[in-house]
């Protein structure tokens, strides 16, 4: 007997049919003699209609009750899970958060995971029961009040539960087929990998790749737990995310990545003296800004620029933390550029093959798009272009680079 973590996602179990179709789906899985844990998230748009409704409400809703009415989404989903694989025949609970035992950070809307006390879980399944619990929520350790994870969060809950119940494999079921070499509504010859990596899912994941956020992945990582990406509404069986092996080392290329959603920062005439970047960055840091790429230009006169990339969403923030920070380190100015994108090159393979780099480079050039800033990892090449320019920038690095033995045409 396996015991597997089931995942489904917001599409998934957007209407009544869809949630009965998901009860067949855990049903099948459980009267193949395995157990079944299932993680589940708010259904359709629910999520968004309440944080549109509390809008109408409040110019500026407390933190706390946002996660109080946030976490209602998944409460429903769950009953109602719960509920169509009773009308199966079957015996199921569902759990919230708090009652599944997930132990979070205080910070309301961003908190993260601490500990997984999974000893409800643990006794359901061993009585036989179905295991549903609500995605995306838990409790804080030193409030005891409700908390929720921030984006992606029902991914993480999921690995994280499966890590404590030390599950065979946890299954994220999506309305997508697995990952993909490239968005396939960019590049419609996209193709579709069955086997990637923990690094390589990271670093796309961190490059724009929407199938799983990095922290659900980083979890997986950390705890060994082997992640399944799949579509609910296919037997396909989608993309297996684990450690690298010997074959998986072969491909040099897994994936091109595109992220529309960050902002370009140039402080310019930055006094180039020691402590004075780390003044900045420290201050963007406490303020709760995440910076991405980051290139500091070579020191003319004692001054230089120093550019970097922050969230779209976070250039407000930005601009009232930079302000006075510019005065106080006799910068000369701050530029804001909101219309750039991301265009990432990810494989394990790159370590090992050189003249990656400069072959990216040449199709974008040929492609006539211009970069303006470059970043890289071991397994990963970003370029900062202009967002215009995105999907002819994706479909030219993607056509640079031939299919590998970890994809398969679909």
């Amino acid at each position: 007997m396996a015991l597997y973590v089931q995942k489904y996602g917001g599409t998934s179990v957007g209407t009544a049919d869809r949630i009965k179709a998901v009860a067949k789906r855990v049903v099948a899985t459980r009267e193949a003699g395995d157990d079944v844990c299932v993680v589940v998230s708010a259904m359709g748009d629910s999520t968004d209609d309440l944080i549109d409704l509390a809008s109408q409400v409040s110019k500026n809703p407390p933190g706390r009750e946002m996660d109080m009415l946030l976490t209602a989404g998944e409460r429903i989903s769950m009953a109602l899970l719960a509920m169509a694989i009773h009308e199966l025949g079957h015996v199921a609970v569902s759990f919230t958060g708090s009652q599944a035992g997930i132990i979070t950070t205080t910070e309301h809307g961003r908190a993260k995971i601490t500990e997984v006390r999974a000893h409800r879980i643990k006794e359901a399944l061993a009585e036989g029961q179905i295991v549903i619990v609500a995605g995306f929520q838990g409790v804080s350790s030193e409030t005891l009040d409700v908390t929720t994870l921030g984006r992606g969060g029902s991914d993480t809950t999921a690995v994280a539960i499966a890590a404590a119940l030390e599950a065979d494999r946890c299954d994220i079921f999506t309305d997508v087929d697995g990952v993909y070499t490239a968005d396939p509504r960019i590049v419609p010859d996209a193709r579709l990998l069955r086997r990637v990596s923990y690094e390589e899912m990271l670093e796309m994941a961190a490059s724009g790749a929407r199938v799983l956020m990095s922290r659900s992945v980083e979890y997986g990582r950390n705890y060994g737990v082997a992640i399944r990406v799949a579509s609910s509404f296919t037997e396909d069986p989608g993309t297996l995310i684990t450690e690298a092996d010997e074959a998986m080392e072969k491909a040099i290329i897994s994936g091109v990545t595109h992220d529309t959603s960050e902002a370009k920062v140039v402080v310019h005439g930055v006094p180039d003296r020691p402590g004075v970047a780390a003044r900045l960055f420290r201050e963007v840091a406490q303020r709760g800004v995440n910076v991405d790429m980051i290139v500091q230009n070579v020191s003319t006169a004692g001054v230089t620029d120093i550019s970097f990339t922050v969230p779209r969403d976070d250039i407000e923030r930005s601009r009232e933390i930079l302000a006075p920070l510019i005065i106080e380190i006799a910068a000369k100015g701050v530029e804001f550029d909101s219309g750039i994108a991301k265009v990432s090159l990810v494989g394990a393979g790159m370590k090992s093959h050189p003249g990656v780099a400069a072959e990216m480079f040449a199709a974008l050039s040929d492609a006539g798009v211009n970069i303006e800033m470059i970043s890289t990892s071991t397994i990963r090449i970003s370029c900062i272009i202009r967002e215009a320019d995105v999907e002819r920038a994706v479909r030219a690095v993607h056509a640079a680079f031939p299919a590998t033995p970890e994809v398969v045409d679909v």
